[in-house]
């Protein structure tokens, strides 16, 4: 697959998307505010999936989960089990780089209030089904919640309703696994829902998978 079919900075096919893009680059004219592009390493046997870029952070920075709450825990973790030379995403000019993992979101652009449509996850879709198709056999996909599960379930063309979404289900996907996590969001981790353990017990997982 050809890197423009994973990834394209100049799309504009989510009318409503790019409109708001459009609108918060005359309001915060320094912000990214174009589709945010996968970060990490291209031949990745670990590929993490989240939703959408947030607002003042992927949005602003250009770099996925880096500028914003949900960013702290997920940059530590990585860290903390050797996917990462750096425990802090602050700027895509930081000198951070990603090992044998990679960064990617269901849908590249930010949605108003964090909600794309349906019909945006699934016109962003054919991006991470190009992507997924560039891994290896024997990788493992790590989905932060339920909308970013379903994301790779329809990448795969697979029946939403086969594959349950849950904290730490693992589910065998085309030669690969799909580990699913609960979100890192500031919600998640502050009303404990998402709590450190239990973030470092999916990374645990998945590095024992890899090896």
């Amino acid at each position: 697959m050809s890197q423009n079919k994973i990834f394209d900075i100049n799309c504009r096919k989510c009318p409503r998307l790019a409109s708001f893009l459009d609108d918060l680059h005359k309001q915060y004219p320094e912000y990214h505010n174009r589709p945010v592009e996968p970060f990490g390493d291209k031949r990745a046997r670990l590929l993490i999936v989240g939703l959408a870029p947030g607002m003042h952070g992927a949005n602003a920075s250009g770099r996925p989960f880096t500028g914003d709450h949900a960013g702290i825990l997920l940059y530590e973790t990585l860290y903390k089990f050797g996917f990462a030379n750096k425990a802090e995403s602050i700027s895509a000019a930081d000198g951070l780089k990603l090992k044998n993992c990679r960064i990617t979101n269901a849908v590249k652009c930010l949605p108003p209030q964090n909600k794309p449509t349906g019909s945006e996850i699934n016109q962003c879709n054919a991006f991470l089904a190009a992507e997924l198709h560039t891994l290896k056999p024997g990788s493992v996909i790590i989905a932060l919640g339920s909308i970013a599960h379903n994301a790779v379930l329809r990448a795969y063309g697979e029946k939403l309703s086969s594959y349950k979404f849950g904290h730490e289900h693992q589910h065998a996907l085309d030669g690969h696994i799909l580990l699913d996590s609960y979100h890192c969001s500031r919600y998640n981790t502050q009303t404990k829902r998402l709590t450190e353990k239990m973030f470092h017990n999916v990374f645990r997982k998945a590095k024992q998978l890899l090896s």
